[in-house]
């Protein structure tokens, strides 16, 4: 039995089980999920022994655990290191989904008309790690399995994969491999495929603005003493100016610019701006003067505003000049800015620039660096190649905007450049209510991670 017969014959397990998985609320930026996001752990190592690996652990941190497992056929074969996660962002607003997000259903979209997985972490990252378990089990049951295998997957990475570091550098020998392989980015589209060589960093920070030090009734006391949330939108909106350019001394200081004929190369990227507006129902895009939106969300670093609140925000009217106000900020970061000296000029700047009415408290929750991944590893042509080989066309390399803060982690520790080959859409709502993930991209991921394992060894040997 050949691996896509295996997988044929298995399709509705396959399915199933995700769906199983995807019903565990493994929110791991929330306490109250805690038990469920140990849950998952227990589930994913389950589906590792199930699959066939030769061990599978539970690996303890001072948070969330990281389950790890391995099949070693030959100790002279090539050694592929699996990453994913299996904790998911925070549903909420849970009344903008249109079905429960931890119940998931299978609905047609625009994008994927046979048919759409529902639920917070279909895309993000449990739909795709999860096609690495099935691709596995399909290899080593048709006995296609054709290098090692290492899994290491975390429940961390949407709040910072803090303890992956102190992992990954505690256990290079138990990690060590030739290549690391990640599903947990985009492709195009399904007509145009693509490998992601470039993430971007973060910095992500909570500000407090203090004014006075209660509550104080708006009429006795407005006009006379400073409004933080007032003062809190004056400093947020001063932080881009008329170009939309960041306005933080030094935040552009270790920026590259890239080349005019680079840049011509990665707006060559097959993109609709008028199909992009049309998706979002906005009128216009946004961003820094003199760069496409291709570059904009590829090589050029953000700031953005990821929520704020203060005063009384419940039902009616309560007239109060408010004591406190906040904001979550988080800042995309391009390779050769370091997110602790971004976070640190970012603090510098808010405080010089708040009034002397107010006072400013940066609490930084977590960052990481941005990577870029070459194109000439084997590793890159070996994904290359299982792309060609299951979608009939060549991959586009690309740039994406979001962060997957271990990739310069495993370049620095572990030697090894990531070959990010995701199987998501940028539509599929990862972040938003109603996340969905294709079930034809499940499949095809599931089928195109066996054929990378196939050409990977084939490359290694020759090489």
């Amino acid at each position: 039995m050949s691996v896509n017969s295996y997988i044929a014959s298995h399709k509705e397990r396959f399915l199933n089980e995700l769906l199983e998985l995807l019903r565990i609320p493994s929110v791991s930026a929330d306490p109250k999920f805690k038990d469920e996001v140990f849950q998952a752990a227990e589930f994913v190592k389950s589906s590792l022994e199930s699959a066939g690996v030769d061990r599978a652990e539970i690996c303890a941190t001072t948070g969330y655990p990281i389950v790890y497992g391995e099949k070693i056929i030959d100790p002279s074969a090539p050694t592929v290191l699996v990453y994913g996660h299996y904790d998911v962002q925070p549903a909420d607003p849970y009344e903008l989904w249109d079905s429960p997000p931890f119940e998931p259903i299978i609905k047609p979209t625009e994008e994927h008309p046979e048919g759409a997985i529902f639920a917070r972490g279909s895309a993000d990252d449990k739909g795709q790690f999860y096609m690495h378990v099935k691709a596995f089990e399909a290899m080593l049951a048709a006995g296609e399995l054709a290098c090692n295998v290492k899994f290491m997957i975390e429940g961390e990475e949407e709040v910072g994969s803090e303890n992956l570091d102190l992992f990954v550098k505690g256990n290079v020998d138990k990690l060590k491999a030739d290549v690391v392989l990640i599903s947990d980015t985009s492709m195009i589209s399904m007509e145009t495929p693509s490998v992601t060589v470039g993430l971007r960093g973060l910095a992500y920070m909570q500000v407090e603005v203090t004014g006075p030090n209660r509550d104080l009734h708006s009429g006795t006391y407005g006009g006379a003493v400073a409004n933080p949330i007032n003062a809190l939108a004056k400093m947020i909106a001063s932080l881009h100016d008329e170009n939309n350019r960041i306005t933080i001394p030094g935040f552009y200081d270790r920026v590259e610019e890239y080349s005019a004929d680079y840049r011509e190369q990665l707006n060559k990227a097959p993109f609709d701006e008028e199909d992009y507006k049309r998706k979002l129902a906005i009128k216009e895009v946004w961003g820094e003067k003199g760069y496409t939106t291709i570059e904009r969300v590829g090589i050029r670093p953000t700031l953005d505003v990821n929520g704020v609140w203060g005063g009384y925000t419940g039902e009616g009217a309560k007239t109060v000049l408010p004591s406190k106000a906040f904001a979550k900020i988080s800042m995309r970061l391009v390779p050769n800015q370091d997110h602790k000296e971004i976070a640190r000029l970012f603090e510098e700047h808010l405080k010089a620039i708040a009034p002397p009415s107010v006072t400013v408290k940066v609490v930084p929750h977590h960052g990481g660096q941005a990577a870029v991944v070459p194109t000439d590893s084997l590793g890159y042509h070996a994904a290359e190649a299982a792309i060609q080989e299951a979608f009939g066309k060549q991959a586009i390399p690309t740039r994406e905007g979001g962060s997957i803060p271990i990739t310069s982690l495993f370049q620095q520790a572990l030697g090894l450049d990531p070959i990010l080959m995701g199987f998501g859409l940028d539509t599929d709502a990862i972040h938003s209510p109603n996340e969905h993930y294709g079930v034809k991209n499940y499949f095809m991921g599931i089928e195109t991670i066996a054929l990378f394992f196939k050409h990977f060894s084939k490359l290694h040997k020759n090489s």
